[in-house]
């Protein structure tokens, strides 16, 4: 016997349009405001991921969604410029961390501020609102999502 899953009702096709044409957007001007940085958007996604805390190599490419060694490349282009550090790992030397630098900090927080593609929308919203579409996407993306939701693929 086979399973079939039933049609998506047109409020949920509705929805997963509306929430691709957000990523769609968030994508294109992340890249953008990347850009005015002089960053790549896999550039900018990553120094937002370290903005949180130093990272090994592997876990930073888990959470990008790459090899690790493209990861590896864009580390080398962000160190060469003083943006980021590799540090070793107090809990196991044989582990690098990759970390911002005090520079790449000032880069991280200038990019953030920057964002106002994300906010102008959601300035529309009531705090109200904001908190419940807050809610609502935590609860879509289960348990744990903060620390696992990406800042964005890495693709170069």
């Amino acid at each position: 016997m086979t399973s079939r899953t039933a049609p998506a009702d047109r409020l949920t096709l509705e929805v997963v349009e509306l929430i691709g044409t957000v990523v769609d957007r968030f994508h294109r001007e992340y890249d953008e405001a990347a850009g005015r940085h002089s960053l790549t958007g896999s550039q900018a996604r990553l120094i937002a991921l370290l903005h949180h805390r130093p990272l090994p190599m592997r876990e930073i490419a888990r959470r990008l969604k790459c090899e690790p060694s493209n990861i590896t490349g864009i580390v080398d282009r962000l160190e060469s410029r003083g943006l980021v550090e590799r540090r070793p790992d107090p809990a196991d030397r044989r582990v690098k961390l990759a970390a911002l630098t005090e520079r790449g900090l000032d880069t991280a927080e200038r990019l953030r501020g920057s964002l106002d593609f994300a906010r102008e929308p959601l300035g529309e919203l009531t705090p109200v609102e904001r908190a419940v579409l807050r809610d609502l996407l935590r609860r879509m993306l289960g348990a744990g999502s903060a620390e696992d939701a990406p800042e964005g693929g890495a693709e170069g």
